[in-house]
């Protein structure tokens, strides 16, 4: 048979020696998708070549009276010697082992991929069984909402941070810096090393410091366990009751309920000392958390913009709704009309009522003057608190107690108890029928018709 010119495509009807210039020559018929340059040295392998001129070695046999095909490569990629080799391993397969090469390859690649699982899935339990404490808590304190809650209440969240922090800050009060929050030791531990016994020594050593913040700490940290345990990734790590060991639970302080409130026979002299304190902001301040029983934040942090005399209304910051009016006594109006409207740094008038110098604006901490209060009356123990008790108890003497938790702020409370959610002017009689018998017991005497004085504006105060 003559040898074909260099210029001419290969007979596809019989077999060749391959070689680079019999492929380069190799072109489609007209009319077919593609065609096969079959190989004379090695039976089974193929050059296909396509309509669109793509080239490709490929074996192709039978096997249990089925054709199989298999793409071994472009040959712009793969040599003809590599090709060959290749095809001669493929029959070697069909020939003995009456296999399919394609299931074979299957085979390989699941095996491979199970491995790279397993491999994976080992690799991420190992990072995961090496998380520590400290790896997860921001995430805590993003996602550890409180049930039935959309977010931590701010005071909540500003502990856990204050728990959580490192110290070596230089103290805003004082000399030296600040010591590290009671958490912040656990924050190095891995998951699986929070066990009762490293958690009971823990709080051994905390209580030195303090044991009622100590507690507070430990269950803070409780908190964190149960979060962690309702997550799977962690849940096999941690010991949801590490923090419930029998030896640190006999070591907590009682845990009895607050109590403290002024007793009828001490309103006199207590609100006699408050009366008398060289802070006349402080002054208002506390005896205001007495004649609202609004708790002390929702008091404190109440602006200008919220007082209204000519409607005899306030607005506070409420913990059960974003806000609440209550009604303005008279007796209440006289003491806020009498506190300066003091300036901000930038001369700029200060919204807050109860104003300071502080970085807020606003008063803080008043808790030295309550102290005051309390020596100067002979009163041994009294919280914030406990002036909102107060007036919670007072309060039931004179009027039903649904009005007085509406004043408050415990709606709930009000409609559990019977009562319907009061207008404002049908709740004002009862405000200050409050206000009257508190101001009898504390010897005012007040004209409830006198007009409140006019405010004055003059520079800031501390």
């Amino acid at each position: 048979m003559a040898r074909p010119k260099k210029d001419q495509a290969p007979d596809l009807k019989v077999a060749h020696e391959l070689s680079v210039g019999l492929i380069e020559r190799l072109t489609c018929p007209p009319g077919v998708p593609k065609a096969f340059l079959r190989d004379k040295d090695v039976t089974g392998l193929r050059v296909r070549v396509t309509a669109s001129g793509a080239k490709s070695f490929v074996y192709e046999a039978k096997l249990l009276g089925k054709a199989i095909s298999r793409t071994l490569g472009a040959v712009s990629l793969m040599s003809i010697k590599e090709a060959k080799i290749q095809a001669r391993e493929l029959a070697r397969i069909v020939k003995n082992n009456k296999q399919d090469p394609r299931e074979l390859e299957r085979q390989e690649v699941a095996e491979k991929v199970a491995i790279n699982t397993a491999s994976s899935a080992q690799m991420e339990a190992d990072r995961v069984k090496a998380t520590t404490v400290g790896d997860i808590w921001p995430r805590y304190l993003q996602e550890g909402k409180p049930k039935r809650k959309d977010a931590w209440k701010p005071s909540y969240r500003a502990s856990l941070d204050t728990m959580s922090t490192p110290g070596g800050v230089k103290k805003k009060r004082g000399k030296g810096l600040t010591r590290p929050g009671p958490i912040f030791p656990l924050l190095s531990l891995k998951l699986g090393d929070v066990t009762e016994d490293v958690l009971q020594i823990w709080f051994e050593h905390e209580s030195v410091a303090g044991k009622h913040q100590a507690t507070r700490a430990l269950m803070m940290f409780r908190g964190f366990l149960r979060w962690c345990s309702a997550r799977p990734e962690y849940r096999k790590l941690i010991d949801r009751d590490a923090g419930k060991a029998p030896a640190i639970l006999e070591n907590l302080p009682p845990n009895t309920k607050r109590t403290d409130a002024l007793q009828t026979a001490q309103i006199k002299g207590w609100w006699a000392a408050a009366e008398q304190l060289g802070n006349r902001t402080a002054s208002v301040y506390l005896r205001a958390l007495l004649l609202t029983g609004a708790r002390r934040e929702e008091l404190a942090s109440l602006t200008w913009a919220n007082v209204d005399f000519r409607w005899k209304k306030l607005t506070l910051a409420d913990k059960v709704d974003e806000t609440r009016t209550i009604p303005l006594t008279p007796y209440l109006a006289r003491l806020l009309a009498t506190l300066p409207r003091a300036k901000d740094a930038e001369d700029k008038a200060n919204p807050f009522v109860f104003a300071s110098t502080g970085k807020k604006g606003r008063i803080v901490d008043v808790r030295s003057s309550l102290e005051t209060v309390l020596s100067e009356s002979g009163i041994d123990y009294l919280t914030f608190h406990g002036l909102r008790r107060s007036f919670t108890q007072r309060a039931r003497a004179v009027v039903p107690a649904g009005a007085a938790a509406q004043i408050q702020g415990h709606k709930p409370s009000a409609t559990a108890d019977g009562y319907d959610i009061l207008a404002l002017d049908e709740l004002r009689p009862y405000a200050e029928r409050i206000e009257a018998w508190i101001l009898e017991q504390a010897g005012i005497k007040f004209d409830s018709k006198a007009e409140p004085g006019k405010l004055q504006l003059v520079a800031g105060t501390k």
